[in-house]
């Protein structure tokens, strides 16, 4: 199977010294990125900046910005079967960016900041996407409710939520736990290295792709009959 995976942070210029970003590492996506391939899949990793090694036999698409993800994801997606982001995109990009570097003046600066484009939830409606899709949240509460939420906001197959206020898991650690939330139960996996995690969710996304593809296949079926001549 093809298999897209969205994996880092993303950076929003302020001038051409600062920039916004977040705590991500970028390390699970990266770590199913070789889960995907060791099991045999054809993956396009599509990734922020990050210090980690691209994995072997991996197609790799380097971005910096939440206006270039989106526009390598809206590229890419149409060949693939399973698409993962598990990328910490960033909400908002500053409306402006400074032509020199900004300089320090009064006791505080204000910044007008602007939303960017939400690619995962553009996958079903913009991008068309109609295989399996698997959404990552980061919470600091409420971890099943707000998963559950963007599972059906996002049109999501899966949601794989994690505590990131937890301090042996947090963005920069090498483990993980998580809770997967489906949509009609969920599934909690023990804390491990993301190394080990990636391979079980790399089995259950499969598995969940499967019975997709089945359903779409009944679905196909039962128009087919309606249709036929009486």
């Amino acid at each position: 199977m093809h298999v897209l995976i969205t994996a880092g942070p993303t950076r929003e210029p302020l001038d051409p010294v600062r920039y916004l970003t977040n705590r991500s590492s970028g390390k699970m996506g990266y770590a199913m990125a070789h889960a995907f391939i060791h099991a045999g899949h054809s993956v396009l990793l599509i990734s922020g900046p990050t210090t980690l090694d691209v994995p072997d036999h991996v197609d790799f698409i380097p971005i910096e910005t939440a206006a270039e993800m989106h526009a390598a994801v809206a590229n890419s997606i149409g060949g693939v079967d399973i698409a993962v982001f598990a990328a910490a995109v960033a909400d908002y990009t500053p409306a402006h960016v400074a032509a020199h570097k900004i300089k320090k003046s009064g006791a505080t600066l204000t910044l007008e900041l602007v939303r960017t484009p939400d690619i995962l939830g553009a996958a079903r409606l913009e991008f068309g996407f109609a295989g399996t899709l698997v959404g990552f949240a980061a919470e600091t509460e409420n971890l099943e409710a707000n998963a559950r939420d963007k599972l059906t906001r996002k049109g999501c197959n899966l949601i794989i939520a994690n505590d990131v206020s937890k301090p042996a898991f947090g963005f920069d650690s090498d483990r993980n736990e998580v809770l997967l939330v489906y949509p009609d139960h969920h599934e909690a996996l023990p804390a491990n290295s993301k190394h080990a995690l990636a391979h079980h969710l790399v089995t259950a996304i499969v598995e969940l792709h499967k019975g997709h593809q089945s359903s779409v296949i009944s679905k196909d079926q039962e128009l087919a009959l309606i249709h036929l001549p009486q």
